[in-house]
């Protein structure tokens, strides 16, 4: 399943990046290695980012979590050489739409509750 969902963020990764202007992937492999970096940024970086930012956080009401989001992908960026992010605004834009299309993408899979009556 953890394969799965590998495959499936990269190639959500790819459409990113051919979707958002500033961001470009080299091949699949690249794109591969990101979605791997990407979550393991996101799996350990991130939380402890979320709660040093907590107070701006809450006086944004949660806005500042999309700043966090783009620093998150620019920093992938910046580790993988296959991913080219031109700026910061073409990563808040693409952390945005990779974040829509995760959210999509995951609604569309999650089992739906039959009700027996």
């Amino acid at each position: 399943m953890i394969f799965l969902r590998w495959i499936l963020n990269t190639f959500i990764l790819m459409l990113v990046a051919h979707l958002a202007p500033g961001v470009s992937i080299e091949s699949f492999w690249s794109a591969l290695i990101t979605s791997l970096i990407f979550g393991l940024i996101n799996a350990v970086i991130r939380p402890a980012l979320l709660l040093l930012t907590l107070p701006i956080n809450f006086l944004t009401l949660g806005l500042f979590t999309l700043v966090i989001n783009a620093l998150m992908f620019w920093l992938a960026g910046s580790i993988v050489k296959g991913l080219s992010i031109d700026n910061f605004w073409s990563a808040f834009f693409a952390a945005l739409l990779y974040w829509l299309i995760v959210m999509v993408v995951n609604y569309i899979e999650k089992p739906k509750v039959k009700v027996v009556k």
